[in-house]
């Protein structure tokens, strides 16, 4: 494949990285993509030291530039007609008299190319390497079913050896009660009895022995099931704990059960065998004893061990498999008082006996902290279920509770005034306790799961705050039981909130955030920085402190986007078709070296509730390139009309009045119906369900450096009533007759609160609007409106002041 394909078909980062390698004067990148191949066939490198071969080459390309310039003229491509001419007379002017200079420039910049294609086939290679840890893990997996599988073979092993031993000992009761009973019968010869005694003795010996050889390998044993319960309880459970806390957070982490489960039941059923080995050698030992008897000192040691190995693996293997959740809620771990929420817990030793056997209880958490005002509350609803095989689809023990709710207690002396500390109620973490016993086989264990600590709230509107602070307390802490966490609350390392906010998206729209994406919020958060690694966070800043010159959080406004995706925009999201986290800065880079009509898909940075916008480029006719803007969409907007309709129907009037799209390619170079149209509803003009909306729909558009709006603006379509323009704009397309006054003085443009560093003024704003005008007849929507204040029109009282349907001159 030609290396500028392959250039082509690369990840949009590399691309950036394409269009910054070709923001240079040496070598135009549209001459690099009409002369692709050409170039690409020729030999540069000897070029640069062939003054001969470097001339032939620089005449070929200006023939080659030619050819493209008459292509154009015929196509009526005014743009790229003109921009070819200009390119051709720059390499005159520049390379007439030095060729070889061209080709050295060339060859550099193909050099560069093969570069960016090295690195991006070298990250798709440590992307490959990645799945390592998993086959890491699955190797470790294996090793660990290899060392049950050899605990089980043990546990045989040892069966048949006891069987053994009982053998022996039957033989040697046997042969001894025979040796009673001839000495009590007749007189045996005196060296007969000598022969039998020592026969006798000999089986003690052996029986002695084997005892010992079966207390060692019992000992052994417990050797062995206490390093696997180890592995389970100090990695395997730990690491499965950590990932439900990241899932509960939106990580793409596996927390199946089921090969925990089979761990944790292969360890007890082997424990339970070795209870019932050491029974049976209390009972051989019943029937024979002597003196020194191995079994008598060393079985309740052994017994003692077993016992406490079989309760730390019944007390680990009591979980909460599915954290507690409400219905509609934002994630789980929220709960609202007097609100059904479900739990599940599970007993990780599947014993079918057990099935419906073993009772659980809830509760909440039995001591309050010293916190002031901590609330107590009580549990409601069906707080008592046996634990079952029927409730799982892989037949586990399984308490699944479904209706449960949680009734705040009357305010007591409790917790009340016993601290300075004090936290919101969304701050507040609490804890709900599962208990029940565990019988069988003579052994009684108190088995206790806990949940991961929960926030309770009491209204619907502090689900943003209490899920912030959930997402917190799982990505940093390191303890799931402090429920003091937020007294004194660590910061967060850039790479965990990257992480974290990615995981954000990923779970709601199964597509999570770009590493360039990440990179812009970073630069939100901290500004240019060389490496964002070592920036950290803090909580209040995350979700407690307005972001400058703004009435909301960094939270708030992350959430509100990501809302106003899961909600309206999760295809086009999904697709990649939502650049999205780009600055403005940003954004005019990308899109000044493309094609006319280039457009990219962004989101608001000074919307609260989340705001999308779109940003195209054009070029005077001298070539300049001239990025516009529109006023953010929000969910008003949305909730009208699909955003791909928007970008459909979108229309402006350039020269002669003539309504035009100006929204051609989706960055970087996806023709719009390409990258939209399977979304494109069937009906169009007066028959699309969206007519209202498209007649009604005004918006503003900004030139390059503009701000866009704090707050939205739209109209209510379904009174047919559109957006107040400004004072100063007529409704002469409407048929009416205003006094056209045009503002005194310029407005003053507010800074982005997300953006740092010096922002320009506005200079001027266009007015746009979709299709047809005509449908705007009241009076009343050409009244002022103090909300335009927030908008920077700087330059409307000049000459781009227009009326409505006008030209722009």
């Amino acid at each position: 494949m030609a290396q500028w394909e392959r250039l082509r078909q690369l990840h949009s980062v590399y691309q950036q990285q394409l269009d910054e390698l070709y923001d240079r004067d040496g070598l135009p990148m549209d001459v690099r993509y009409y002369l692709a191949a050409w170039i690409e066939k020729q030999e540069w490198e000897r070029a640069v030291r062939d003054y001969d071969l470097a001339m032939v080459l620089f005449q070929v390309l200006l023939d080659n530039l030619d050819t493209q310039h008459s292509r154009f003229v015929q196509e009526e491509q005014f743009l790229l007609k003109h921009n070819i001419r200009r390119y051709k007379q720059n390499f005159q002017q520049k390379y007439q008299e030095q060729p070889c200079t061209l080709a050295s420039t060339i060859l550099w910049f193909l050099q560069k190319e093969k570069e960016i294609l090295e690195t991006a086939e070298l990250d798709m290679q440590v992307k490959l390497l990645q799945v390592e840890p998993e086959q890491m893990e699955t190797d470790s997996q294996k090793d660990l079913e290899r060392r049950m599988a050899g605990l089980r073979n043990e546990v045989q092993c040892v069966e048949h050896a006891l069987t053994c031993l009982e053998e022996q000992q039957d033989e040697f009761d046997f042969k001894y009660k025979t040796h009673q009973m001839e000495g009590a019968t007749e007189e045996a010869a005196k060296k007969e009895q000598d022969q039998n005694m020592k026969v006798l003795q000999m089986l003690i010996n052996r029986l002695d022995e084997c005892r010992k050889t079966m207390l060692s390998n019992l000992g052994k044993l417990l050797d062995r099931s206490e390093e696997l319960l180890s592995v389970l309880v100090k990695k395997e459970l730990l690491e499965w704990q950590k990932r439900q806390q990241k899932a509960c957070i939106g990580a793409p982490d596996n927390v199946c059960l089921d090969q925990l489960e089979n761990w944790f039941t292969c360890v007890a059923v082997c424990l339970f065998q070795v209870r019932e080995f050491l029974s049976k050698l209390q009972e051989l030992m019943g029937k024979l004893t002597y003196p020194n008897d191995p079994v008598k000192a060393q079985k309740p040691v052994l017994q003692s061990r077993v016992d406490s190995l079989l309760t730390e693996l019944l007390k680990s293997a009591f979980v909460v498999e599915t954290q507690p959740s409400m219905p509609q809620g934002k994630g789980p771990l929220v709960l609202r008082t007097n609100v059904q929420f479900s739990v599940k817990t599970r007993l990780l030793v599947k014993f079918p006996e057990l099935n419906h056997a073993m009772r659980v209880t809830v509760s909440m958490s039995r001591e309050a902290p010293v916190i002031k005002g901590y609330r107590r509350f009580n549990v409601l609803g069906s707080n008592s279920k046996a634990l079952n095989m029927a409730e799982s689809q892989t037949g586990g023990m399984v308490a699944d509770f479904r209706h449960l709710t949680l009734k705040e207690q009357k305010s007591g002396g409790s917790g009340k005034g016993v601290n300075d500390i004090s936290l919101s109620v969304t701050e507040e973490l609490h804890i709900i306790y599962f208990d029940t016993v565990f019988e069988m086989k003579g052994l009684s264990v108190n088995l206790q799961a806990a949940s991961l600590p929960v926030v309770v709230i009491s209204n619907s509107s502090q689900q943003q705050s209490a899920w912030s602070s959930i997402l917190w307390f799982n990505m940093l802490s390191q303890d799931p039981k402090d429920i003091t966490f937020f007294a004194n609350c660590p910061a967060a390392m850039w790479p965990q909130l990257g992480e974290m906010l990615s995981w954000q998206f990923l779970s709601a729209t199964k597509r999570g955030l770009e590493p360039e994406q990440l990179d812009m919020i970073a630069y939100k958060l901290f500004g240019k920085q060389q490496n964002y690694d070592s920036c950290k966070m803090t909580w209040s800043r995350f979700s407690k402190e307005n972001v400058p010159n703004a009435n909301f959080t960094f939270w708030v406004w992350f959430d509100g986007i990501l809302v106003l995706v899961k909600t309206y925009l999760e295809n086009l999201w999904r697709d990649g078709s939502i650049m999205g986290f780009v600055s403005k800065a940003r954004e005019k880079t990308l899109l000044k070296k493309k094609q006319t009509g280039t457009f990219l898909l962004r989101f608001s940075e000074s919307v609260r509730d989340g705001g999308i916008t779109f940003s195209w480029v054009e070029y005077s006719p001298t070539g300049e390139p001239d990025v516009k803007s529109v006023q953010p969409f929000t969910k008003v907007d949305l909730s009208q009309i699909p955003f791909h309709e928007i970008i459909r129907n979108f229309q402006i009037f350039e020269a002669e009045n003539v309504p035009e799209n100006p929204l051609l390619y989706l960055y970087p170079n996806t023709p719009k119906d390409e990258a939209f149209g399977k979304y494109y509803t069937d009906k169009t003009g007066d028959d699309s369900p969206y007519i209202k909306y498209i007649k009604t729909k005004l918006m503003f558009v900004s030139k390059e450096n503009t701000l866009e709006a704090k707050s939205p603006m739209y109209s209510d379509m379904a009174e047919g009533e559109g957006l107040e323009p400004v004072n100063g704009l007529c409704g002469e397309a409407a048929g009416l007759s205003v006094d056209l006054h045009p503002l005194e003085s310029p407005m003053s443009a507010d800074p982005d609160p997300m953006l740092s560093g010096t922002i320009e003024t506005p200079h001027e704003d266009l007015l746009l609007y979709f299709n047809n005008t005509n449908t705007f007849s009241s009076t009343e929507m050409f009244t002022n409106d103090h909300t335009f204040s927030e908008f920077g029109l700087q330059g409307l009282a000049g000459p781009f002041l227009q009326p409505c349907g006008s030209t722009y001159q």
